[in-house]
């Protein structure tokens, strides 16, 4: 059960009511779930919860400090004061606190190529001089060539979500 590569192991809890948990424990992902859960269930949430270990691993290989300062450097931004994967941004690809400098990136860009990831980050890093949305932070923005393309590349992955 899973997808290829990851073990899971699924355990029933009559204790368990409503919630799915899942952690890693070893090589193997294991999920509890409601005892009263039917087999559809099961695999649906069997599935999600294997996605999410997927990015998160994914996630951990990608050295954000490092990529961030690069991209602060090249685009004449500040360095954020912190910068981590969050796995909890379902409808964000990042967010920013201006105050004290630190920036949240979504693990599910961890899958996506690289220069999507560099694009959110750029914007991220981009709030750090301009809190906003309009023609200022656009300019910042903009000095990212791919700018646009990643743009429309999220733009997509959105509008398949929704389907």
């Amino acid at each position: 059960m899973g997808s290829p590569g990851v073990r899971t192991q699924v355990i029933r809890s009559k204790r368990r009511r409503h919630t799915v948990q899942a952690e890693q424990v070893g090589d193997t992902v294991r999920i509890s779930i409601p005892a009263l859960m039917s087999k559809a269930e099961e695999e649906h949430w069997v599935g999600v919860m294997v996605r999410r270990f997927e990015r998160r691993m994914a996630a951990d290989e990608e050295d954000l400090v490092t990529r961030a300062e690069g991209l602060a450097d090249r685009y004449g931004l500040p360095r954020p004061t912190s910068i981590r994967w969050v796995g909890n941004q379902m409808r964000r690809w990042g967010s920013c606190t201006p105050v004290d400098g630190s920036i949240r990136i979504s693990d599910r860009l961890a899958r996506y190529p690289a220069w999507v990831l560099d694009y959110v980050i750029v914007h991220e890093l981009a709030h750090l001089v301009v809190p906003g949305h309009g023609k200022a932070f656009r300019a910042i923005v903009d000095r990212y060539p791919k700018a646009e393309r990643a743009r429309g590349f999220l733009m997509g992955v959105d509008l398949s979500a929704e389907g």
